[in-house]
């Protein structure tokens, strides 16, 4: 199969997807052919490469936490269905991923299944692990895990199980995994123990999931629950608890957010005061209700996720990487130019050289330059300032390929969320048909701008339609609902 047909098949089956999931996404398609056009003709995809298959389409639910935190056990009442172990001791060490499916297999699929995927979120991801951990990128099984469950919980959505997060004791690999699942999840569940609330205990969290998110701009996708609180009735000091757990993660840096206390019904333990049961229950209900509601929701969160990351990639290529892509060419010229002068002054050098060597100095060698043959033309002259303007042009040419790969190795081959490559880019630039002294990088100018400017445009009309979707400020639809019910309701 040719790159160009297995994109087309890629295409076809995430067309398919979109059909049969979200169809409000399909006029999206166009608009990341388009995209697509303009950075293969800056370099920074392939000609046989899509945006397309480089951002999660299926909403994804993470949820991470500390060891023995209650997260198998919530996502398991959540989805109705006794998926995941659970105990008060590690009992999974992979990244367990469930997804919709003909019928539920608790017995897990292997990492393969989702590395070789490009539908889902870890496609390839094994060769992420391999650049921070050598030779563990052969070893995906040993991170990954793949369930399904035919379930209508699961229909449209991707859920993240992740294993007890003890930084000290993780490799970089797991580490990166973590931050992978962060940065494409739509809603990210961070659990916590109630049983052990004190700072030390979760330091390691806070410190590589608190304090990463403090500065994102969608950090309210995080969401932060103080589980199996059920622990604190004996002592009724839920409050105190609760709050010594909000101080700890502030000093972290985070100063806003939502937090939740909640409990497992099933296994929680018996709360004999019929007050403070009652208090106890008000309190878990009121905010297993709302996540639950967020949960629900993040297929909004998805659709609008997918029409910003266009709009913040026009951003980024015109704010980020033409920039670097022309601070890259002046810097290989400047090199190129210096370069030239001192390969120039040796060609002249080694000419004095052979002159001397030869013997009657300068002036005899003026001379024979100056001879004319036959036709009249000073040929010595010509063939001498041919075979100096071959050697600076072979030096030339040998400068630009030798500074082009020193720039090259400072540039990045995967920049940005999607993995541009301004290295190839950059390469792109420094051909030998392309001037050193050229302002722009190749592919980019006029109608390339002009490009981005109807692609911004699109992105405004996809968010519209979107908007029109979930939001009626004028009233419109209510009005119609009460003069044609009938209509309103299909």
């Amino acid at each position: 199969m040719t790159p160009r047909q297995a994109l087309q098949q890629r295409l076809a089956a995430l067309d398919a997807h979109l059909r049969a999931e979200n169809p409000n996404l399909l006029p999206v398609l166009p608009t990341f052919r388009a995209f697509d056009r303009i950075l293969a003709g800056l370099g920074l995809i392939d000609r046989h490469e899509s945006l397309t298959t480089r951002i999660p389409w299926w909403p994804m639910v993470a949820v991470l936490g500390t060891f023995s935190a209650g997260k198998s056990t919530f996502l398991n009442g959540y989805l109705g269905e006794v998926l995941q172990n659970t105990g008060n001791q590690a009992v999974d060490d992979k990244f367990t991923v469930i997804c919709h499916g003909p019928e539920t297999r608790k017995e897990a699929l292997p990492g393969t299944a989702l590395n070789a995927d490009p539908r889902f979120p870890f496609y390839r991801i094994a060769d992420e692990i391999e650049k921070v951990a050598a030779g563990e990128g052969k070893r995906i099984d040993n991170y990954l895990q793949l369930k399904t469950l035919a379930g209508t919980r699961t229909k449209g959505k991707i859920f993240i199980d992740s294993p007890g997060f003890d930084a000290d004791d993780q490799r970089r690999s797991v580490l990166r995994l973590v931050d992978h699942i962060v940065e494409l999840s739509d809603l990210v569940l961070v659990f916590f123990d109630a049983r052990h609330p004190e700072p030390g205990a979760m330091q390691d969290t806070l410190r590589h999931l608190v304090a990463k998110t403090v500065n994102r701009a969608d950090a309210r996708k995080v969401c932060y629950i103080l589980n199996q609180v059920d622990t604190t009735a004996k002592e009724d000091n839920l409050e105190a608890v609760f709050g010594a757990w909000q101080r700890a993660i502030a000093q972290a840096g985070l100063v806003s957010g939502r937090f939740y206390a909640i409990y497992d019904q099933r296994s929680a333990v018996d709360i004999e005061d019929d007050g403070r049961r009652a208090r106890y229950q008000a309190r878990r209900d009121h905010d297993l209700a709302e996540l639950q509601t967020r949960i629900n929701e993040v297929e909004v969160a998805r659709a609008y996720r997918i029409i910003g990351s266009i709009d913040s990639l026009t951003k980024e290529v015109e704010g980020e990487v033409v920039p670097k892509l022309r601070e890259a060419m002046a810097m290989w010229r400047r090199r190129v130019l210096i370069g030239d002068a001192v390969w120039g002054v040796l060609l002249l050098a080694l000419l004095g050289a052979v002159v001397q060597t030869l013997g009657g100095g300068f002036g005899a060698f003026l001379g024979w330059l100056s001879e004319s043959g036959d036709s009249g033309l000073p040929l010595h002259l010509i063939g001498t300032a041919l075979l100096l303007g071959g050697l600076f042009l072979a030096g030339h040419f040998k400068l630009r390929q030798i500074f082009a790969r020193r720039v090259a190795a400072t540039l990045s081959d995967r920049f940005g969320d999607v993995d541009l490559n301004l290295r190839q880019a950059f390469l792109r630039n420094t051909r030998f048909f392309r001037s050193i002294f050229a302002s722009q990088p190749a592919g980019w100018g006029g109608r390339a701008r002009k490009a981005i400017f109807a692609i911004r445009e699109a992105t405004a009309v996809h968010v519209q339609r979107i908007n029109d979707l979930y939001t009626d400020p004028a009233g419109r639809r209510a009005r119609e609902a009460a003069v044609n019910p009938a209509a309103a309701a299909e």
